[in-house]
């Protein structure tokens, strides 16, 4: 039996406990967009609560999300729940 030492980043920690989400991920059903997603609302309530302007909020993220434009994570963190 072969155990596996690598240890997987939790996204969603405060949510699932790390087991759940290596099952998850190893079976395909994690949606890695929505993680990304959830992680951006995150980080952006969180720099809110901070004080940060909006603006200066998203700039943030998109220096860590370059791959995303200012609409994109602007609709992202402004997003309805559904």
């Amino acid at each position: 039996m072969q155990m596996i030492s690598a240890k997987i980043d939790n996204p969603l920690a405060e949510l699932i406990s790390d087991d759940i989400y290596e099952l998850l991920t190893e079976h395909g059903l994690i949606d890695d967009k929505a993680v990304r997603d959830y992680q951006i609302r995150k980080k952006f309530k969180n720099m809110r609560a901070g004080k940060v302007s909006a603006g200066d909020a998203i700039d943030t993220l998109r220096e860590e999300y370059p791959y995303l434009q200012f609409d994109t994570i602007r609709k992202i963190v402004y997003q309805i729940s559904k």
